[in-house]
């Protein structure tokens, strides 16, 4: 007698696509003659990087804050938070320095500039990344009578040199349209200069994100913008006070999915979810080291 036996099939967990988008904190600005803080590292995962996930499964899901901007000249802006969505990490980015801090700007997603005395500019994608996440700030001017601090670094540029009567701009930032609207993200810090009558006023933020140079008396520094990750503006001088450095703007992750599926976060989390075209989009603007989102 023969025996027969059944074939039974596996069915693996269903897979699917999703697009992604990473940004994470911007670095806080240097005070008093201080560099512009780098913008949080950019990463975007579409078209052929699209990322596939499973079906209830918990992704690890973090949205990194912006770095605290100095107040003192002998210190340094903080670096911002890392920004995560499963093992696709986005680095902060680097805090900028003040003219008498003793050290130079921190590295990170994209560098923070160089000040006074410590003209060396921080570096971008730290650690690297391909495509590189971000840029190196520009370097900073010892040379009066403005000493001019130089830019953090944005994801789509490098952060300009400041000059001896001007702080330098912050780096471009770059344009997504994840999210239904092309909106610029992680845009680098202006540079801060001393106030003097040749200094035209305080450098611009890259991409309209990063935040304002300061030159210590008309234009005052800036912070970066929330959930775009730009890098705070430095802190000027004039003279007599030191300003302090805008803030580096908080992080966010944007997830781009079929209307089909549904997602579930955490309790730690806060987004928003809207639905168009065939897809939902949910934009996580806050979302601790421990929080998660799964599908179904």
């Amino acid at each position: 007698m023969l025996n027969i036996i059944s074939a039974i099939t596996f069915k693996a967990a269903p897979l699917n696509t999703i697009d992604c988008l990473v940004v994470a904190g911007g670095g806080g600005g240097g005070a008093g003659l201080g560099s512009g803080g780098g913008a949080g590292g950019f990463r975007i995962f579409t078209g052929g990087d699209a990322l596939t996930i499973s079906l209830s499964t918990n992704y690890a899901l973090t949205v990194g804050a912006g770095g605290a901007g100095s107040t003192d000249a002998a210190s340094r802006g903080v670096s911002g938070n890392n920004s995560i969505f499963n093992s696709n990490t986005s680095a902060g980015g680097g805090g900028g320095t003040g003219q008498s801090a003793g050290a130079n700007s921190f590295s990170g997603g994209s560098g923070a500039g160089g000040s006074r005395s410590n003209p060396t500019a921080g570096a971008g994608n730290t650690p690297s990344t391909s495509p590189s996440q971000g840029n190196n700030g520009g370097t900073g001017s010892n040379t009066g009578p403005s000493f001019g601090s130089g830019g953090g670094g944005g994801a789509g540029g490098t952060g300009a040199n400041g000059t001896t009567n001007a702080g330098g701009a912050g780096g471009t930032g770059t344009a997504s349209s994840i999210t239904g609207s092309s909106l610029n993200y992680a845009g680098g810090g202006g540079g801060g200069v001393g106030d003097d009558t040749s200094t035209p006023g305080g450098s611009s933020g890259g991409s309209g994100v990063g935040g304002n140079g300061g030159n210590g008396n008309t234009v005052t520094a800036t912070s970066g913008t929330a959930n775009r990750g730009g890098g705070g503006g430095g802190g000027g001088n004039n003279g007599t006070a030191q300003e302090d450095g805008g803030n580096g703007g908080s992080g966010v992750v944007v997830l781009k999915y079929a209307d089909t599926l549904t997602a579930t976060f955490s309790g730690g989390v806060t987004q928003s979810t809207s639905s168009a075209g065939g897809f939902k989009v949910s934009i996580v603007t806050a979302a601790g080291v421990s929080d998660t989102v799964s599908w179904a």
